[in-house]
């Protein structure tokens, strides 16, 4: 039995038996951390209740659960970020209180963000030893030397004296991993940690974890992409509306189960890809340049064709230019060079360099970017949903007033079908979920009819149902002819949805590849390199 009195099938623990409140305990094993009824509320939310787990030694745990389920709540709690409202934390079987980051690297827990912590202009060095007392100055060659002897002892490939800007975003989370090496942690927590790596990148890291592994530190991490926890985890624990539900091992269980546990009830995980019908040219991008104010290339020459009735996807490493090239269709961005053609119904083509965002859109062109601030691009966090739909729908009033039906029903259908978890439609944006607010504006646009629908990282921090929704919405609007380009950080994901896939390095095409045919080590392999071709 476990938390609330709850049995059956998807909430019996695998382990030798289970505590009341869900903690699993097993003779056999030494937890590095046991985490006993762990409750912490925001005002009238709970996000988590009465929630018990343990991390053992010589283990990878994955922490799963939909957006809102309390796990990087729980985990920040056991870094010191937050304070349990009540509860108990055990460390190698101590209680302890920790009540700051410096308390639990004290205690041997270190936490990787998803956003890294780094100063740009220092080394890899000066940034590993940042706020740290010794009690005398510093010598960074003794430093650097115990930074080598990490990351030869676990498979890091790192420079201790290389600048943080001449990094990549591998390079960079390197350095926060051999950081809290450096500080002795035993037990760390990784949020999100291959969000934005390639497959070879993401290979190379595992590498590392299971290195760590069998020296026994205690590994937990948080993550949203289910075939990595299959391939990397000893178990997974998943939480469900802050509650604790199961725990199961990794290698007896599926994705299809995982993902039941998560969301409560059975989830279809299939992608479904509709064969592309009557495709013909939409958009037409040939020698596109676009330089930023310092005067760096953010995109060189940049020639491909965008098709009516089918998706595009784009891949590519962080900054590789998907954002500029997407706002640079859209009007956003300023064009150094190039051309940028919009076919009309009757064939025409339509120059859009030079033309203002407003013109691009009401030809049909939306574009709905989510970028880290969710609410920097296209809703007002002031205003409620509502009046965020009104944003687009305001100019068809016809007169004086605005007429607010119109935009308070698109509210109401984008709610009911993408689930926004929301008290009411006059709740203020700004006081919604991230993952709540990213459906508020995918919803928005993909209601707006548009001939073009250009989304930017649409399922970013959403749960695994929630993107589902996402993905045969997509669909939906490819079978209706509507040119869809996708820019996703999944590679699983795009090629299971996309038809072709577009590969983006260092502002450049390096290559366009058959979505049907194409393999993720090969896209992988074009995400860093140019060695490509159409």
């Amino acid at each position: 039995m476990l938390e609330g009195g709850s049995t059956g099938k998807y909430l019996c623990c695998p382990l030798s038996f289970t505590q009341a409140g869900g903690a699993k305990v097993d003779t056999k094993r030494q937890p590095a951390v046991s985490m006993r009824g762990i409750t912490k509320t925001f005002g009238k939310v709970v996000a988590n209740d009465n929630v018990s787990i343990d991390i053992y030694k010589g283990e990878i745990l994955s922490l799963l659960g939909e957006n809102g389920s309390g796990k990087t709540t729980l985990m920040n709690m056991l870094s010191g970020i937050y304070y349990p409202d009540s509860g108990h934390i055990y460390i190698n079987g101590k209680e302890e209180l920790i009540h700051s980051p410096k308390d639990a690297l004290s205690l041997g827990i270190g936490m990787v963000h998803q956003h890294f912590k780094l100063v740009d202009v220092m080394s890899a060095t000066e940034n590993i030893v940042l706020g740290l007392k010794e009690g005398r100055k510093f010598d960074l060659k003794t430093v650097a030397d115990r930074i080598r002897e990490i990351c030869s002892k676990y498979g890091f490939d790192l420079d201790p004296d290389q600048k943080v800007y001449d990094m990549s975003v591998s390079q960079k989370q390197t350095v926060e991993i051999v950081k809290m090496l450096y500080r002795k942690a035993d037990i760390l927590i990784l949020d999100e940690p291959t969000a934005v790596l390639t497959p070879q990148e993401t290979e190379k890291l595992f590498d590392v974890l299971r290195n760590m592994k069998k020296d026994g530190k205690a590994i937990i991490i948080i993550t949203h992409k289910l075939n990595e926890v299959l391939e990397i985890s000893d178990y997974v624990d998943i939480l469900n509306k802050g509650k604790f539900i199961g725990s199961l091992k990794t290698s007896e269980t599926n994705a299809q189960e995982m993902t039941d546990m998560m969301v409560g009830h059975a989830v279809k995980l299939n992608i479904d890809r509709p064969e592309p019908k009557d495709v013909k040219p939409k958009i037409e991008i040939s020698g596109l340049t676009v330089i930023d104010e310092d005067g760096i290339p953010k995109l060189q020459d940049v020639s491909f064709t965008i098709n009516s009735g089918e998706i595009l996807g784009i891949a590519g490493i962080s900054g590789s230019g998907q954002r500029e090239l997407l706002e640079s269709i859209a009007g956003l961005q300023k064009i150094e060079s190039g051309s940028i053609k919009y076919y009309e119904e009757s064939g025409k083509a339509v120059e859009l360099v030079g033309t203002n965002p407003e013109t691009i859109r009401k030809m049909g062109v939306s574009l709905s970017f989510v970028p880290e601030d969710r609410l920097g691009m296209g809703l007002v966090g002031n205003m409620d949903l509502t009046g965020n739909m009104m944003l687009r729908s305001f100019r068809m009033g016809g007169g004086l007033f605005t007429n607010r039906k119109i935009p308070h029903d698109l509210a109401d259908e984008v709610v009911k079908a993408l689930s926004v978890d929301t008290p009411g439609l006059s709740t203020p944006v700004r006081r919604l979920s991230g993952g709540n607010v990213q459906k508020v504006l995918v919803g928005r646009e993909i209601a707006s009819n548009p001939t073009v629908l250009l989304t930017a990282y649409a399922v970013r921090g959403l749960d695994i149902n929630s993107s589902y929704v996402i993905y045969d919405l997509m669909n939906k609007q490819k079978e209706k002819g509507v040119a869809v380009v996708y820019v996703g950080e999944d590679l699983d994901v795009l090629l299971q949805l996309a038809d072709r896939i577009l590969v983006l390095c260092g502002g450049k095409v390096s290559g366009i590849v058959d979505g049907r045919k194409a393999t993720k080590n090969e896209v992988g392999l074009l995400m860093t390199s140019l060695g490509g071709a159409e």
